[in-house]
């Protein structure tokens, strides 16, 4: 059965507004233009951190804090020349730190003003925590691109150990790396330390703090130095730091051990979970940075390994060559030496140069195709055998070509008898239509022809070869090159 309510019953609006008033938590004043509380009703007043319980005929503003007070004096302020509700955001000093507070100010008739206080303490701290996170993400994301981009490990860590003291708020950190050799920490970034008290670091695995983090695998910390009397005060430079919180982590990538990031601060520390969490985060970015580089180094020194046994087949190459023709012992490696420092004389870059060594050295690869009988007559050769001899350059190719590192270095052994007048073979390429390297190959090779013993011919003498040079400029040599050529030998 329902009751049905009499009009009678029913509250009436003041009545009504009063019980939406106290369905809320918010403080709400009625106040002058001066800021004089005429009434205030609903809420809370500790919300206001120990307000007075007798606040009519009192100034709001002179009730809050100096900052708050302000606030509220400039909002009525700004109601007089406006007319308009005003808005703002204050902070009261509370037990656990702060509180927050959002006030507006509604203008009314008869010049008063209705002032409403509203706690938004948790919404801030959402906001804020939130705020934490992105800049949080922000570092990680700056870490990632450094990690990527290969940048000196030391650098990378030392740009970590930035963000651990920024985002941890904590006063100094290091990391000490772990020797395979020698199982022991030593120094490797550090951040934030007045002395070099850590920089000389030299643990045994289980040695110090540092040294236990690593051993147990375990996050190390200790809220007080001091009391702790760990090995560390002993050093005089570490007492001059004054540090009081500690913590150590070790760095471990698929399940090895890299290092240990530690960090120190100079008062006693507060970390919640979410501090523990980003520590915990940025050891793993230091423990990738450490593995990467340890991979890149690692595959640096196979590369090496691995160039410097394709130079020595190439070597070996080039050595058999000379050996199988006594008249021109010798000649490769110095065409080759020759040819690099004409190729340093016109600034061709470094990246270049193995290139062009290789392909100096590799010039003559062709010729082992070429029978005995044409290779090494002792007379002028016939038309066919010139026909025969003059596919050297090409059966160079075709040896050279499958080998993909060797492909750069192909223009000098294809193109090393091409002229600038188009006169030379086996294509009749001219100018600058003849691969660069292949045109300053062409000077230490007739060079060096010309300056060596032949059956058939004494040695020329320097002058008479780099006359010969000079008088085929635009001919048979690029005429840009020839000074820079002239230059060089005569120097």
């Amino acid at each position: 059965m329902v009751t049905e309510l009499s009009p009678y019953n029913l509250p009436n609006a003041s009545q009504r507004l009063e019980a939406m008033l106290h369905a809320f938590d918010d403080l709400i004043f009625i106040v002058d233009e001066d800021g004089m509380i005429l009434e205030h009703r609903s809420g809370d007043l500790f919300q206001l951190n120990g307000f007075p319980s007798k606040v009519l005929r009192r100034k709001l503003q002179d009730l809050l804090p100096v900052e708050a007070g302000q606030k509220i004096i400039a909002g009525l302020y700004n109601l007089r020349l406006e007319n308009n509700v005003i808005q703002f955001e204050f902070s009261i000093p509370a037990f656990a730190g702060k509180n927050w507070l959002e006030a507006r100010l509604v203008p009314t008739f008869n010049r008063q003003v209705v002032v409403f206080v509203r706690d938004i303490t948790k919404y801030k701290q959402a906001e804020e925590k939130i705020k934490i996170q992105l800049e949080q993400l922000a570092a990680l994301r700056a870490i990632d691109l450094v990690i990527t981009s290969g940048t000196d490990l030391n650098q990378t860590l030392s740009m970590i150990l930035e963000h651990v003291r920024k985002h941890l708020n904590v006063d100094a950190a290091c990391v000490l790396l772990l020797k395979p050799q020698t199982q022991s920490l030593e120094f490797a970034a550090v951040s934030g330390f007045r002395t070099t008290a850590l920089q000389h670091t030299h643990l045994q695995i289980g040695e110090g703090l540092a040294g236990q983090a690593v051993q147990e695998r375990r996050l190390v910390h200790v809220p007080d130095l001091n009391v702790r009397k760990t090995g560390l005060l002993r050093s005089p430079l570490f007492s001059r730091e004054n540090f009081v919180a500690y913590y150590a982590i070790p760095l471990i990538v698929k399940g090895e051990v890299l290092g240990v990031l530690e960090t120190f601060h100079r008062s006693a520390l507060s970390a919640n979970q979410d501090w523990m969490n980003f520590l915990i985060t940025l050891a793993g970015q230091a423990a990738i940075a450490i593995d990467n580089s340890m991979l890149f180094k690692g595959l640096q020194h196979s590369n090496v390994e691995l160039t410097l046994a394709y130079d020595k087949t190439i070597d070996g190459w080039s050595r058999a060559l000379d050996l199988r023709d006594k008249e021109t012992e010798d000649h490769t490696r110095r065409v080759t030496e020759l040819t690099l420092r004409l190729a340093q004389n016109l600034g061709i870059p470094d990246a270049d140069l193995i290139h062009i060594r290789r392909g100096a050295t590799l010039h003559d690869i062709g010729k082992v195709a070429i029978p005995d009988s044409i290779l090494f007559k002792q007379g002028s050769l016939t038309e066919e055998e010139w026909i025969i001899m003059r596919r050297h350059p090409l059966i160079a190719t075709e040896i050279l070509k499958p080998i993909s590192y060797l492909v750069p270095a192909l223009p000098i052994p294809r193109f090393h008898h091409e002229k600038w007048d188009g006169s030379g073979y086996p294509d009749g390429l001219a100018g600058e239509a003849i691969p660069l390297a292949a045109r300053l190959f062409a000077f230490a090779d007739v060079y060096d022809a010309l300056t060596s013993d032949r059956p058939y011919r004494r040695a020329w003498s320097q002058a008479d070869a780099l006359e010969y040079i000079q008088k085929n400029s635009g001919t048979h040599f690029d005429p840009k090159m020839v000074p820079v050529f002239l230059r060089m030998m005569t120097e």
